[in-house]
């Protein structure tokens, strides 16, 4: 999408764009070390400019998805199509990819221009459009005037930056990138975060980025795709999966703190939800309803930020174990009767303390429900509405 002149002229322009497309499908990979399966049959597809996030927890699968999707781990069954074309058997130089590794992996006895330039003297092009080219990736980085400095004389996060920009510069069609963040301080994450964001802006690039840092996934990401075990438990935009996890699985990993999960019984089922009990207290969730369900034991959620002090729909006392204060909230750990972890975020002000016994109430309409199965019962909520402003959302 940049013209044949190269990235110099089109940047100066603030119009400049990736020359080539990048889409990718992914269609009943497996992956197997022997007789243990770690990827079990993925079908994703990332359509051209995306911004897609693997997450999960430690040993999931998303690095090795990821590394398959470069070429660098073989792939035992199924196909990975980049723009069309079946890759599995090219080597990663002929995918159209370039990958940002979690440690910087730069030549630390030459010069940020030289660590950048590497890959265009590789292909053999002329010192002219390598100049060109390294220059507008400089100052797109913001490293045009460490460009005679070595790796050593840099900051974390401009080394970060060295690596990112060695795989602009070769104008891949899609960008991969392993937890490139995790060697840096929590300040520099946070920088870090919002400059790749307005860096995917500006490429309008096809990225794909693997964390176990649900922040970043929620912060940056077009969609999300949570892995569990080798296989992926739930795809969505970020407030999809925040609103309506598909299980308790998605439920319990994305947000911060996690999800509460409380024990409840199903006593009745109608047209507008179930209704629950727990600790002879009963509350119609407004969920979607199945006749099968009455009688049953369910799982209610309710994240800790949607708990409150005063009384709700449904009351649980806790005892605080452990109190955080953070200045604008403050956290309540405790425990359910059965032994289950609960969380409350509450005001910063709340005046609870460690192992003096409170109250927190819930509202039905922010529960969650799941059945025996941990499969979530649907909500009925639009969570695409739920980040318009109230002005717009009242004039629907």
């Amino acid at each position: 999408r940049i013209s044949s002149s190269g990235f110099g002229r089109s940047f100066e322009e603030r119009q400049w764009r990736l020359r080539v497309v990048g889409q990718l499908f992914l269609k009943k990979v497996r992956k197997s070390y022997g007789h243990f399966e770690v990827i079990k049959g993925v079908d994703l597809e990332v359509k051209d400019g995306e911004f897609v996030v693997f997450v999960g927890p430690s040993g999931c699968g998303k690095s090795t998805l990821l590394r398959m999707i470069a070429g660098l781990d073989d792939t035992t069954d199924g196909d990975i199509v980049i723009d069309g074309e079946r890759v599995n058997d090219k080597p990663p130089v002929e995918r159209g990819i370039a990958m940002v590794f979690q440690s910087y992996a730069l030549y630390p006895h030459m010069s940020v221009f030289e660590n950048i330039a590497f890959p265009l003297r590789v292909e053999k092009l002329s010192e002219e459009q390598i100049r060109e080219k390294v220059g507008a990736v400089a100052k797109i980085l913001q490293l045009d005037q460490r460009l005679q400095q070595r790796p050593g004389q840099l900051s974390g996060g401009q080394r970060q930056r060295v690596a990112i920009g060695r795989a602009i510069v070769r104008e891949p069609k899609i960008f991969l990138f392993d937890e490139p963040l995790s060697n840096l301080d929590a300040a520099l994450r946070a920088d870090m975060r919002i400059e790749l964001t307005k860096l995917h802006r500006d490429l309008e690039a096809t990225m794909i980025y693997v964390t176990h840092d649900q922040i970043e996934a929620m912060t940056m990401a077009d969609r999300i795709v949570v892995l569990n075990a080798g296989i992926i438990a739930q795809v969505g935009a970020p407030l999809e999966l925040y609103h309506k996890p598909e299980n308790t699985f998605v439920a319990g990993f994305i947000g911060n703190p996690k999800m509460n999960f409380v024990p409840v019984t199903c006593v009745g089922v109608d047209a507008i939800g179930v209704t629950i009990s727990y600790e002879g207290q009963t509350a119609l969730i407004p969920v979607e309803a199945r006749p099968d369900l009455v009688g049953q034991k369910l799982t209610l959620g309710i994240r800790p930020e949607h708990t409150r002090l005063s009384e709700g729909d449904i009351n649980i006392m806790v005892t605080p174990s452990v109190v955080e204060r953070l200045g604008i909230n403050t956290i309540a750990y405790a425990a359910l009767q059965n032994g289950e972890p609960y969380c409350a975020l509450l005001p910063g002000s709340a005046p609870i303390r460690v192992e003096q016994p409170m109250v927190t109430g819930i509202m039905a309409a922010d529960c969650h429900l799941f059945d025996a199965n941990g499969q979530a019962l649907e909500r009925r909520i639009d969570w695409r509405t739920l980040d318009l402003p109230a002005s717009v959302t009242a004039a629907e």
